[in-house]
């Protein structure tokens, strides 16, 4: 029987030495004692900072705002209501967002791309301060985006850890206190063997980048739901990618603790015959979570991949009816944002109805998380699904 070694000094993780030595190229550092060796976590200078602030995001009855698109992905969705793609467009859309009055009620952390973090209001404030102001912990996408991954079937990879330590070290002492970092893979695809493992190493890279730098990292290797594959072969490959994703987590020294999950949740392909229901699919996810996470990581903050806005919510909620090893929430952009954006529709005059759309969407989901939402008097346009093949962020 393999000898066991802990990863984590401070976790529960363990892991057969036999399996662990099988792969070559450790970044471990292992040290023989009594005839084992042991791969050891370093405790970095920031640890017990990111295991505080990854507590705090994972708070009972809050979850994550994403309003990180990138310029080109913001455009589309300003032209949607007829707006041209400016600075000056964005930021008063995304201060309409973060200044909406008891959003830390329900959002314990918002996720920004780099133009929003180093904006202000249009009175002069500080966007990370606006959401200091409540108790909301500014996050900050880091990665450059996805681009053909040579040699696979027609897969990405996530580019974006070439200067990776000097933008962390930037964006911490600009106010960010987590990193969001999304690859994605594809079951259409295949998915390969290069295309997952190059997911899980570039995500672990990034974690341990992240962590070294004081930001909390949320590992987001995205399934997308393209595809008319049914749902058991979703969790054949969520299991397959989880398990290299924790691989190289603990290979490049991460702390479980100070990190955060953003995973697909367990759906059949968005083509498939038959929809599943909020049941099966938190029977299906919470299988493969339990199969691969160890409950050393705080939280588990969903993305909605284009699920309708109550999809989401009660997908989330039907997770939330049993007591769950992490916090089981949200991190939603589309699903906290599609009615906001269309009651908005570019006009001072419709600010207030535009918030009080986005405290309706997050209340819902900070429900959902305490498991007692209700899916009773949703709108019509809330139940629209927003799936796009082939969607780019």
């Amino acid at each position: 029987m393999a000898s066991l070694v802990k990863l984590n000094a401070s976790s529960s993780s363990w892991i057969g030495q036999q399996s662990f030595n099988q792969r070559s190229g450790s970044s471990s550092c292992r040290l023989p004692i009594n005839n084992r060796r042991v791969a050891v976590v370093r405790a970095g200078s920031y640890t017990d900072e990111l295991i505080k602030t990854a507590k705090t995001i994972a708070s009972p009855g809050r979850g994550i705002l994403a309003i990180d698109e990138s310029n080109a992905t913001a455009g589309k969705r300003l032209a949607s209501i007829g707006l041209d793609n400016t600075e000056a467009n964005r930021q008063a859309y995304r201060q309409l967002l973060l200044t909406t009055p008891g959003l830390g009620d329900y959002i314990s952390g918002s996720i920004l791309f780099e133009e929003t973090l180093f904006q202000s209001t249009t009175d002069g404030k500080k966007f990370v301060d606006v959401l200091r102001d409540q108790n909301i912990v500014p996050g900050i996408k880091v990665d450059k985006g996805l681009v053909p991954l040579p040699g696979s079937n027609n897969e990405s990879w996530c580019q974006g850890l070439d200067g990776l330590a000097s933008r962390s070290a930037e964006y911490y002492k600009q106010g960010a206190r987590f990193a969001k970092w999304r690859t994605v893979v594809s079951i259409p695809c295949g998915p390969s063997a290069l295309a997952v493992k190059e997911a899980a190493w570039g995500l672990a890279r990034y974690a341990a980048i992240s962590q070294d730098n004081g930001l909390v990292p949320i590992v987001e290797p995205e399934i997308l739901l393209d595809g008319d594959h049914p749902i058991d072969r979703t969790l054949e490959v969520a299991e397959r990618v989880w398990a290299e994703v924790f691989y190289y987590l603990a290979e490049n020294n991460v702390v479980f603790e100070g990190i955060l999950l953003k995973p697909s949740m367990v759906t059949p392909g968005a083509e498939h015959k038959e929809k599943a229901s909020p049941d099966t699919i938190a029977k299906y996810t919470l299988t493969m979570l339990k199969r691969r996470v160890p409950p050393a990581v705080p939280g588990i903050m969903f993305l909605s991949g284009g699920q309708s806005e109550v999809e989401a919510t009660l997908n989330l909620h039907a997770m939330n009816q049993s007591p769950n090893p992490w916090h089981v929430s949200f991190s939603y952009a589309r699903a906290l944002q599609n009615t906001v954006l269309k009651t908005w529709q570019g006009r001072p005059e419709n600010v207030d109805a535009a918030q009080k759309a986005l405290l309706i969407r997050a209340k819902a989901n900070s429900l959902a998380q305490l498991g007692k939402y209700s899916a009773e008097g949703e709108s019509e346009e809330a139940k629209k699904g927003m799936f796009v093949k082939g969607y780019t962020y």
